[in-house]
């Protein structure tokens, strides 16, 4: 893939945090660990997320919830995503993150369209109530405050074409201090089905004064540059388009500096990659099960190689780092990436939902200020 050069972008700043490229991994629930994260940033420069974590999980020391909070020793700078439907445990936990955790940057969730996170009024349901929304804002905007810690939030446009919220959330996260805001351009509805709506982006962009991020369908680095463009985005964040793609990061950080971006891994770099990859989960995890997560990641890997079907089975089934060095050895180190690959979706698409699962009378006012939503303590899925 080659991306225009263009002249080098500044940067982004959050607050006193500055990213030398504008670009962010966005949490993914079972892919976004440490390993990941790692692996991600040894490809260039960005901010990369941790998997979203409930407030009230952290706040009560639950145990899965403290199993996701781990850190590379090389994270210098630690980003996490934060779901919360109370503010009094939003603020807790942000206070928590920074004070006892290090944490550089909180990202607020208000965009998972996960059923069971809308059904409790959480993720990108949340939005809807304005009120409520502002005071958790308000509650963790002042808990970072006295560490210096910016507080940004990822939405999308609503909860369907009927109901939409951006630019209501914009207007709040300026009006509360938030550094900034991500949109991913689909509705709740959507989930991640259709084309993002760009033109949503550029609207939130005209209508505050704080920097937005832009989220949807960058599949390579040119689509980042193109959403910069066609948008007017502080930076952007990038989900689904660098599943068994860390390299994509590479492409993005020389496209941003202005250079000419041109990776196209032939299999045996891209073994290379998935080597790196297990030894990572490996290092952070144990190797039993480290070979488990990396199982998942095999299909992205090798999408649209002509690997054969049994040795692609077989590396979804490894238990140890010798069968993994064993089976990629049997790939074709000299054949080419397929180019049919490039620009195309990757990771759940799925089908727009007729109904977004949302609270009984949820719909029935667009405040809800002072109606703290009970957490569940357990960590949802989604981002």
């Amino acid at each position: 893939m080659s991306a225009a050069t263009t002249a080098p972008h500044p940067g982004l700043s959050l607050g006193n945090l500055h990213v030398d490229a504008p670009v962010v991994l966005a949490p993914m629930a079972g892919i976004t660990n440490a390993a990941y994260r790692r692996l991600c940033a040894e490809q260039g420069a960005g901010l990369y997320v941790c998997e979203m974590i409930t407030s009230r999980g952290l706040v009560e020391g639950d145990q899965h919830t403290q199993d996701m909070l781990v850190f590379d020793e090389l994270e210098t700078t630690r980003s996490v995503q934060l779901y919360g439907t109370d503010p009094y445990y939003v603020g807790r936990a942000v206070q928590i993150l920074c004070e006892e955790h290090g944490v550089a940057h909180v990202d607020l969730n208000f965009g998972c369209p996960v059923p069971k996170v809308t059904r409790k009024g959480g993720g990108g349901a949340l939005p809807w109530k304005r009120g409520l929304l502002r005071e958790i804002l308000e509650q963790a905007v002042k808990a970072a405050e006295p560490f210096g810690v910016p507080v940004t939030m990822k939405t999308r446009k609503g909860l369907d074409d009927d109901h939409l919220t951006f630019l209501d959330a914009g207007r709040i996260a300026a009006e509360t201090g938030a550094a900034a805001i991500a949109l991913h351009g689909r509705t709740v509805a959507q989930a991640y089905s259709g084309q993002a709506d760009w033109e949503s982006i550029a609207a939130l962009v005209d209508a505050v004064d704080i920097p937005v991020l832009g989220n949807g369908d960058i599949w390579e680095a040119a689509d980042a540059l193109r959403m910069v463009e066609q948008t007017g985005v502080a930076g952007v964040v990038v989900g689904r388009g660098c599943l068994g793609r860390p390299w994509l990061f590479r492409d993005l950080a020389a496209a941003f500096a202005g250079e000419e971006v041109a990776t196209l891994p032939t299999l045996g770099e891209v073994a290379g990659m998935m080597r790196r990859h297990a030894e990572l989960l490996c290092q952070h995890m144990g190797e039993e099960r480290g070979c488990k997560e990396f199982r998942k990641h095999v299909s992205w890997y090798l999408k649209g190689f002509a690997a054969g079907g049994e040795l692609r089975k077989a590396l979804a089934l490894v238990v140890t780092l010798e069968d993994v060095d064993r089976l990629l050895a049997e790939l074709d180190p000299t054949e080419p990436f397929p180019v049919s690959e490039l620009g195309t979706p990757r990771g759940r698409q799925g089908s727009p939902r007729s109904k977004v699962v949302l609270p009984e009378g949820w719909l029935d006012d667009t405040d809800g200020a002072g109606c703290a939503i009970t957490e569940d303590a357990g960590a949802p899925t989604g981002g």
